[in-house]
């Protein structure tokens, strides 16, 4: 197909602000599905997708639009998560595109994710479209708005296009700015093959079925192909586009979207990012890919019933084909049992997979209290990445430790300002700069936060604040008007210590986690006192101890069950009564010494909820 007849663009916004229902019209405005069997979120194939209004995985979908000057166009789209835990899936899809369309609500205006889309997308040399959604709003202030987007973004009034995905309004004028502005991919189909891959799903006939954007030349069917990173080489069973459903075609040339069958069982021999080259070809240069795979948070998955220990693996890995971003490894824990240690792309991304798991797999599962990775540079400079806490080396073993920081954005109401910069002192941010984007619009209501002046806030925040309770806080004090987004800015140096949990003398690795030295004893204090409450009397006396190293900063006991050994004593000298004791008191001693306390699993998942920032 002639390259020239070729737009390849993606949509990218704030979470709901209308990128599906926007997709929507798009596919039933170009015919690619049938009015009869339009639905909403067409795009959105997961259950849970649904449920939550949110799109979780980008979908590629190949659109013909009859053009005023008589020609017919492919429009390859990519529909993208608004999330900023999804960013990954965004940065993925930007690099198989030329354009964007940047999607903005006319009722809220320019948020925080829709900023950093922004910067993504210039970063990759998009040509952006502005475009105001939701004009049909009772609440919508387009040209508020627009005056907003031409100020932070610095657009012209004239090139921003106003819709609502809802009724159907600017479609047509939209369709026409993506053939007209969107610039059409390079002619090179005589050069040697190069596709990058930017997604995968996994077929049990197909095998792992990579989602590409072919670069240079072109493939068929039956053709050998050699996946640059990895080595590996198959034979492409089927090659196709998404119509929206996958199609089989002839071939995939240079400029186009579409999918190959590569027939692999593993997803390690396909990798998202991955470079496809013709097998007669191997010293191919890769396709510069996009920003690597960054996990921000970790945590253990665990079966309920230590039975299903083999079905949670297969479950991983047959859900890892389908999220790139998902990675996991075997671990143990003394009160849960065999688990995974599991890492993800945020909050989100963990929540999301756990219901997954549980929906797609019928698993029950456990998860413990999500944690980030360190760096620990050791006596020889040598620098160690920790991702569990209990294999924290212990303080005076290493020479400094480092934890994750990141910058937020926030955007808010004005009257918010003070409220959220408390919060951020709480959480250890450090201010980096505030802006004001938008001015107070006189409405006869004070109160409306819709139309108070907005603010920017940056500031630069541990990630480990974040898995706090930092998200709630932020709606719940902003009345849910503020936005929030973040992006990893790197390691840095501070006095954090591990905090391990002794019972009985004995360190439970389950119970330990790192903290910054100055929370640590009222974390360790309130760790203990639910300890004491949680853990059921012995018939010895226990001691539950939150220790640093060799030092206790906090201790709490759990009173023995006692005996009454002198309730057949009735009378009778009083050295009877104190042989009685002393030889009670003996035998405690000895149990003492040999008794074991376990942490019932009921008292761990107490202990889960506990924000032990």
């Amino acid at each position: 197909m002639d390259t020239s007849l070729i737009r390849n663009f993606c949509i990218i916004a704030h979470i709901d602000h209308g990128k599906s229902t926007l997709a929507d019209r798009l596919l039933e405005d170009t015919g690619t599905i049938d009015r009869r069997q339009m639905m909403n979120q067409v795009l959105d194939t997961m259950d849970l997708e649904r449920e939550r209004g949110i799109t979780i995985k980008g979908k590629a979908v190949q659109m013909k639009y009859e053009h005023t000057d008589g020609k017919t166009y492919q429009l390859n789209l990519i529909d993208t998560p608004g999330h900023v835990d999804f960013g990954y899936e965004v940065s993925r899809a930007l690099a198989a595109c030329e354009g964007a369309l940047l999607v903005v609500d006319a009722a809220q205006g320019a948020q925080a994710q829709t900023l950093a889309n922004a910067y993504l997308a210039l970063g990759n040399d998009l040509h952006i479209i502005p475009v105001i959604n939701k004009i049909d709003l009772p609440m919508a202030d387009p040209d508020r708005v627009a005056d907003e987007m031409v100020q932070v973004f610095g657009f012209d009034e004239d090139e921003i296009i106003f819709t609502s995905a809802k009724t159907g309004e600017g479609i047509a004028e939209l369709l026409a700015a993506v053939v007209e502005k969107v610039p059409p991919p390079r002619d090179s189909t005589d050069d040697p093959l190069r596709a990058l891959i930017f997604d995968s799903e996994y077929d049990s006939f197909k095998g792992v079925i990579g989602y590409v954007r072919v670069f240079d030349g072109e493939v068929k069917r039956g053709d050998r192909i050699r996946m640059l990173g990895t080595g590996s080489v198959t034979e492409a069973i089927e090659v196709g586009v998404f119509r929206p459903g996958h199609t089989p075609v002839d071939v995939l040339q240079a400029g186009q979207v579409g999918y190959i069958a590569t027939g692999f069982k593993e997803v390690g021999e396909s990798r998202v990012g991955d470079t496809v080259a013709v097998e007669s070809r191997p010293d191919t240069e890769s396709l510069p890919g996009y920003e690597p795979l960054k996990l921000m948070v970790f945590a253990g998955l665990y079966p309920s019933d230590g039975e299903s220990y083999e079905n949670l693996r297969e479950a991983l890995e047959k859900l890892q084909l389908n999220d790139a971003a998902l990675s996991f490894e075997p671990e143990s824990s003394p009160a849960l049992g065999f688990g995974f240690r599991c890492g993800f792309l945020g909050p989100l991304h963990m929540e999301i997979v756990q219901e997954r798991l549980e929906r797609e797999y019928d698993l029950d599962l456990i998860a413990t209290s999500p944690g980030v990775a360190y760096q620990v540079v050791m006596p020889n400079e040598e620098v160690v990445t920790v991702a569990n806490p209990s294999l924290m080396p212990s303080p005076g073993n290493y020479r400094e430790a480092r934890e994750p920081w990141l910058e937020m954005t926030v955007i808010a109401p004005s009257r918010f300002v003070g409220a959220m910069m408390e919060l951020f002192t709480q959480h250890r941010g450090v201010y980096k700069r505030m802006e004001y984007i938008s001015a107070a619009m006189p409405t006869e209501d004070a109160s409306n936060a819709v139309f108070d002046g907005r603010v920017l806030l940056q500031y630069d925040l541990p990630l480990a604040e974040l898995l706090a309770d930092f998200y709630d806080q932020i709606k719940s004090r902003s009345q849910g008007y503020a936005s929030l987004d973040y992006s990893f800015v790197g390691y840095r140096a501070g006095p954090l210590v591990k905090l391990d949990i002794v019972l009985n003398g004995k360190p439970v690795d389950a119970l330990c986690f790192v903290v910054h030295r100055d929370n640590a004893y009222e974390a360790g204090k309130e760790l203990v006192e639910q300890l004491r409450k949680l853990i059921p009397r012995q018939m010895f006396e226990v001691a539950v101890q939150a220790a640093i190293g060799s030092k206790v900063i906090a201790r709490e006991t759990v009173k023995a069950m006692r005996k009454n050994v002198l309730a057949k004593c009735y009378g009778g000298d009083i050295s009877r009564k104190r042989k009685l004791l002393s030889k009670q008191a003996e035998g405690k001693k000895r149990m003492k010494m040999v008794g074991e306390v376990e942490v019932p699993q009921e008292a761990f998942l107490a202990l889960l909820k506990i924000d032990k920032r």
